[in-house]
């Protein structure tokens, strides 16, 4: 790709771009979120139309109209945001848009689909049952079927796109060890991760964007995470991790014996105020679901909640937020945001009655509340009216915190807080954390970024199949410590 510009509505986001691959390269795409490395992706295959430059596949000429062009001409994409149908079946999806069928009749080859489907997540190292609905899986599974199918179609270059943001270790070992057996018989790859860790364990060339301009092309080798974030951001980055200067008070929230039928059981645990409380273990350990009982959204089988000492009962998010627990929910696209409204609607959600006058949502307070909290959180946008599917993942994230923010929580919960943000909008995010303990608030938050907990966290509990199997003080703290608790070893919790 050469000379490659694009704007949307006379605002430019690509000007004059590069980018190549070499057969059987694994060339990493980077920059912050909003440096235009999707759209350049989606010029690429055909979503978006250029305004300017050339693009070349095996030295020939290609202008792709759409996806499916691009596929048969072998390019395939796995793009951030998932795209399976949660009410067809594993072996479903994988065959979605070339479905064998009997001729012309239109009747699926279902025992054909289902054998092959099962031989291709054999050739992954997975075992999952392909007669499954999808919905039933977990976003790590339902990511690894994503990839799959890309794999499925014989593609000689496969964009993947935040590929890992919901993948267990494991999960990214064994994705890891079928890239490299692909690129071994030729197949390239585009792999755009935030992951600094993961670009230079697997990638063999780098390509960085900021602000919509090619900034220039490393070899892997020969670079470094330094010079990278230089790069990326066009100012020196300093520590990944804010200073925290954490004044850790009393007791805000404890519960004790928390148990959710088969999720998780016999739960206990302290979050003091101004304390960042974080949660690890490997995916399906049930951190995400003790905090969705906390919050109300599932029902506990068993336990106490305390709140200031006193015990509660929450059994829906509405109580939660009325005792002042916020929560920023792992999945921010079909949970945390409604894609379709404004940022000022978005930011309003949780906040309707701040921004009401008997009912009826008053403008001026919103625009407020806009305001207030585009200053207070640095959020970038065009304006309260721009629609928040346009705003880069780390906006997105940060409108999903203001949400809550909004409401001045004594309690926020934070899952998987930083999942798909840059390096930059990272320690934004970071800061923003830091504000909030040091008002006071008690924070509690899962993250699968062991450097992310060990940067950011006072304290952390370990779950291992629905376990708690340690409580870690920060001082105690290793990667390899976390790491063995969060595998199952020595399963005591102290509290």
């Amino acid at each position: 790709m050469t000379g490659i510009s694009k704007a949307f509505n006379g605002n430019k986001v690509l000007t004059d771009v590069e980018f190549s691959v070499k057969k059987g390269e694994i060339h990493a795409l980077m920059g912050e979120n909003g440096a235009g490395k999707s759209t350049l992706m989606k010029i690429l295959t055909g979503i978006y139309t250029r305004d300017a430059g050339e693009i070349k596949v095996r030295g020939e000429l290609v202008d792709f109209k759409n996806p499916k062009e691009a596929e048969r001409d072998g390019i395939a994409v796995i793009h951030q945001e998932l795209n399976i149908l949660p009410d067809l079946t594993v072996a479903e999806n994988l065959f979605l848009g070339n479905e064998k069928t009997f001729g012309k009749t239109g009747i699926l080859k279902t025992k054909e689909m289902n054998r092959e489907a099962k031989k291709i997540l054999a050739e992954l190292g997975l075992s999952i049952d392909v007669k499954t609905v999808t919905r039933e899986l977990s976003v790590g599974k339902q990511q690894i079927i994503e990839i799959a199918k890309a794999m499925s179609s014989n593609a000689e270059v496969i964009i993947m796109d935040e590929p890992t943001a919901a993948l267990t270790d494991r999960e990214i070992e064994t994705l890891f060890e079928t890239i490299r057996a692909l690129q071994a018989t030729g197949v390239s790859f585009v792999y755009i991760s935030h992951r600094m860790e993961e670009i230079f364990s697997i990638c063999d060339r780098i390509t960085i964007l900021r602000d919509g301009n090619y900034v220039g092309v490393r070899d892997i080798q020969s670079t470094s995470f330094d010079e990278i974030v230089q790069l990326m951001v066009g100012r020196e980055l300093g520590e990944r991790f804010p200073e925290r200067k954490a004044i850790i008070g009393d007791v805000k929230l404890e519960v004790k014996n928390l148990a959710r039928n088969e999720h998780f059981n016999n739960v206990s645990f302290q979050l003091h105020k101004g304390e960042v409380l974080a949660i690890a273990g490997l995916m399906g350990a049930g951190r995400t679901e003790v905090v969705q009982s906390l919050f109300g959204y599932k029902k506990l089988s068993a336990g106490e909640i305390l709140f200031d000492g006193k015990a509660v009962s929450i059994k829906t998010p509405l109580q939660a937020k009325k005792l002042g627990i916020g929560y920023v929910t792992e999945d921010r696209k079909s949970e945390g945001l409604i894609t379709e409204f404004t940022v000022r609607e978005n930011m309003s959600l949780s906040n309707l009655e701040r921004v009401s006058a008997k009912g009826i949502i008053k403008h001026s307070n919103e625009q407020k509340l806009y305001s207030s909290m585009v200053q207070r959180l640095g959020v970038r946008t065009s304006g309260p009216e721009q629609a928040v599917k346009s705003l880069s993942g780390g906006n997105q994230q940060k409108v999903v915190i203001a949400k809550w923010l909004g409401i001045e929580p004594d309690v926020l919960i934070l899952d998987e807080p930083t999942r798909g943000v840059d390096v930059g909008a990272k320690k934004e995010i970071y800061t923003i954390i830091n504000e909030l303990a040091e008002r006071g608030v008690a924070i509690l938050m899962i993250s699968s970024e062991l450097p992310e907990i060990l940067g950011m966290a006072d304290r952390v509990l370990v779950m291992h199949e629905g376990k708690l199997t340690a409580n870690i003080k920060k001082e105690e703290m290793t990667q390899e410590r976390i790491m063995h608790y969060a595998t199952g070893g020595d399963k005591i919790a102290k509290n």
